[in-house]
C-alpha cells in the first residue's frame, strides 16, 4: 500500500483557471477564486493545468500560482500542482519546485508533441517519481497530447512508490472499467471529464478534477457527497442539472468558455493568452442558458455547506 494518505485526494477537485489582467496574473482574483472554492466545498485546488493555461505560463508564473494556491489553502484542502512537460528533465525540475513551494502532490501530463512509445512514457514517469517523494498523479488527455497511456503502462506505473493515481481524461470508459481490476484499490482513479463523472464513480473512481467546479463548486461537491451517502436520486438530479453546463463549457477549447462565463459572473476579467481568443458570440446564449436554471441549486448547495460547517463547529 502507498505510504501517502491518498484518501485526502477525493471528491470534487477544481481545475483552476488562471485570471489575467492587462497580460499579467491577476493575483487578487486568483486568491478570491481559491477562497470561493474552499468555502463552497471543493476538496482540492489544482492550479497550472490545462484549464489554467499552463502551456502559456512562464516558469516564474507557474511557481507563483502554486505559491498563491498553497497560501490560500492554508492546509484546509490539499494543493495538486500542475507540473508536467514534454521534457523529462524539465518535469523533474517543476516537481522539485512544487515540493519546495509546499504542494501536496503534482499532476504530471503525458509528454506531448514528441509522441513517445509506451516504454518511453514509462521511463519518463519512472524518472520523475524517482527524483522526488512528492506524490505524482498521472494526467492522461490524449486529445491534447497525441498519445495515450495504455492500460498495461498504467498498471506498471501504479506499482511505483510515488505514483498514487491518474486523472483520466481519455473518455475511454471501457479502459476505466478494466483498470479497476488491475490496480490496487488505493490507486486513485480520478475522472477528468465532467460529463462522465457519474459513470466514473460507478466504475470505482474516487473523485474528479473538474472544469465545471470553477462555475458551480458547491453543486459539484454536492454530487460527490450524494454518491458517498448513496443518495442515488439526488445524484441523478444534480447530474441532470449539470449536463447542459458540462456540454456548454466545451463548445470551444477549454478554458475559453469557462473564463467567459466566470467573467459574466463578475469573478474574473476573462482575459486569455494567445493563441486562445475570446468566445465566439454564437455560443453566448447557449452558455448563459445552461447556467441560469442551476444558479438556485448552486445557492441551495452552498447553504447546505454552510449549515454542515456550523453543525460541525458546535
Amino acid at each position: 500500500m502507498k505510504k501517502y494518505a491518498v484518501g485526502k485526494f477525493k471528491g470534487s477537485m477544481v481545475a483552476l483557471v488562471t485570471p489575467f489582467k492587462d497580460g499579467r496574473i491577476d493575483e487578487a482574483a486568483f486568491i478570491s477564486l481559491c477562497e470561493r472554492q474552499i468555502r463552497c466545498g471543493s476538496a482540492a485546488l489544482v492550479p497550472c493545468g490545462t484549464t489554467g493555461e499552463a502551456s502559456t505560463l512562464t516558469h516564474q508564473e507557474q511557481s507563483r500560482l502554486i505559491e498563491l494556491s498553497v497560501w490560500a489553502a492554508r492546509g484546509r484542502v490539499p494543493v495538486i500542482a500542475g507540473a508536467g512537460s514534454n521534457c523529462t528533465v524539465t518535469t523533474i525540475g517543476m516537481v522539485a519546485e512544487a515540493k519546495r513551494l509546499g504542494a501536496d502532490a503534482v499532476l504530471c501530463i503525458v509528454p506531448y508533441y514528441n509522441r513517445p512509445s509506451q516504454e518511453g512514457l514509462y521511463q519518463h514517469f519512472l524518472s520523475v517519481q524517482s527524483e522526488s517523494n512528492l506524490p505524482v498523479i498521472l494526467y492522461d488527455v490524449p486529445k491534447r497530447t497525441g498519445v495515450a497511456l495504455e492500460l498495461e503502462t498504467i498498471v506498471r506505473l501504479s506499482e511505483l512508490p510515488n505514483i498514487i493515481g491518474i486523472k483520466d481524461a481519455s473518455g475511454d470508459l471501457a479502459r476505466a472499467a478494466r483498470m479497476r481490476h488491475y490496480v490496487a484499490p488505493e490507486f486513485l482513479r480520478l475522472c477528468g471529464d465532467d460529463a462522465l463523472v457519474p459513470s466514473f464513480l460507478t466504475l470505482g473512481s474516487q473523485g474528479a478534477i473538474s472544469v465545471t467546479a470553477n462555475v458551480v463548486p458547491a453543486l459539484c461537491a454536492a454530487l460527490h457527497r450524494a454518491w458517498v451517502t448513496y443518495d442515488t436520486a439526488k445524484l441523478q438530479r444534480i447530474s441532470s442539472d449539470l449536463d447542459p453546463l458540462n456540454k456548454a463549457l466545451f463548445l470551444e477549447s477549454n478554458p475559453v468558455p469557462v473564463k467567459w462565463l466566470l467573467s459574466r459572473l463578475g469573478l474574473i476579467q476573462g482575459e486569455l493568452r494567445l493563441p486562445l481568443v475570446s468566445l465566439n458570440e454564437r455560443f453566448h446564449a447557449q452558455i448563459l442558458d445552461s447556467i441560469k436554471p442551476i444558479l438556485p441549486a448552486e445557492a441551495e448547495a452552498m447553504i447546505s455547506v454552510d449549515l454542515s460547517r456550523s453543525i460541525a463547529a458546535e
